[in-house]
């Protein structure tokens, strides 16, 4: 895996850090490789206690893809309409 650059905000504590890069790391492993859909909604769920704002969600994921080229929100879409047991490769 590459490295890339991930979106963070100071504000955000140790534990919200974590929880955003493991999502990304997930959108990541979509691309690269594959990665199960149950696996990539938990961590999806928890990025979005991190960050529970639409907009801000847009934003962050806009950055990721500038860094990366990897679109989050086509794997979160993806993931949406899958069902459980799937992998998801993008």
């Amino acid at each position: 895996m590459a490295e890339y650059q991930y979106p963070l905000r100071a504000d955000w504590s140790t534990d919200e850090v974590v929880k955003v890069i493991d999502f990304f790391t997930k959108v990541e492993k979509a691309y690269e490789s594959s990665v199960e859909r149950e696996e990539f909604m938990n961590h999806y769920r928890l990025f979005k206690k991190v960050v529970p704002s639409m907009a801000e969600e847009k934003t962050l994921c806009k950055e990721f893809e500038e860094s990366s080229g990897y679109v989050a929100f086509q794997v979160v879409k993806l993931a949406k309409e899958s069902v459980s047991g799937d992998l998801l490769k993008m």
